[in-house]
């Protein structure tokens, strides 16, 4: 079980460490911490993690998708790829936004494959617990979503004057 465990730490680290080791940085130089571009990177991390997936482990990856899908490993390719230009696009400012609502929209779509992947036993990602991964898969997802909105999509924060 706590090999299955392995790859939503693994996620998590990626997306927090680089806000956490900027945050630190910052506290260590005695600088005001502005922290998006930070979380932004965490989540890029994320998605760059995740793509690689799709082009090492693509037989296993296939097998999280339902039988009567059309070109599964097609598919897992193409998402691979989609995974490689969210990333850029999450990296680069002016595109920030855009990809982080793609990625928002993605990860909702992709909710249904991880849910199938647990009822049916897929050794990927932790699927091999059973059901009892949607237990951590789904919060996992909220948490990225949430994440990714926070840090790419929602408008940055502007600190009142008087508070600065």
């Amino acid at each position: 079980m706590m090999a299955a465990l392995m790859t939503p730490l693994l996620l998590l680290a990626l997306l927090f460490g680089p806000y956490l080791a900027a945050r630190l940085l910052a506290a260590m130089r005695g600088r005001k911490f502005e922290g998006r571009d930070a979380g932004a990177f965490g989540a890029a991390l994320l998605f760059l993690f995740a793509s690689i997936g799709h082009f090492v482990q693509t037989e296993a990856m296939t097998g999280m998708l339902p039988g009567w899908v059309p070109m599964r490993t097609l598919i897992i390719y193409a998402t691979g790829v989609f995974e490689i230009a969210l990333t850029a696009g999450i990296l680069v400012r002016s595109t920030r936004h855009l990809a982080g609502r793609a990625a928002i929209v993605m990860l909702i779509a992709f909710l249904p494959a991880n849910i199938h992947a647990a009822l049916n036993g897929s050794p990927t990602g932790g699927g091999s617990m059973g059901p009892l991964y949607l237990l951590i898969r789904v919060p996992l997802q909220l948490i990225f979503i949430s994440w990714i909105h926070g840090f790419c999509v929602a408008p940055a924060r502007r600190t009142s004057p008087a508070l600065a």
